[in-house]
């Protein structure tokens, strides 16, 4: 069996259970994850979302944007429009901790 048959025939509620474990960081029976598993059930949460068209909302790392959306904070706005919200993006500094 491959990896995409696997997740084609995966369980929704071992999807659910892979999921909340990513959340928690520990398995249903309190186990801890290591990062590696941590990784490995992202990556399967990922692709069983994308292969079972979970809607965008609901999906591992959705970042609902609410009153920034169409902002200059919103990624997807193109910047030097004109006319519109002209942004330095020089006035940002990226700190490293």
């Amino acid at each position: 069996m491959t990896y995409e048959e696997l997740i084609e025939r995966l369980d929704p509620n071992v999807y659910q259970n892979l999921k909340q474990s990513i959340e928690l960081g520990k398995w249903p029976d309190g186990r801890k994850l290591t990062p590696k598993q941590r990784e490995i059930s992202l990556e399967a949460v990922i692709y069983y979302e994308n292969l079972h068209n979970i809607p965008e909302q609901e999906r591992v790392g959705y970042l609902d944007r609410g009153a920034k959306a169409g902002t200059a904070c919103d990624p997807s706005v193109r910047r030097n429009q004109p006319g519109g919200n002209n942004v330095d993006p020089n006035q940002f500094v990226e700190i490293k901790s």
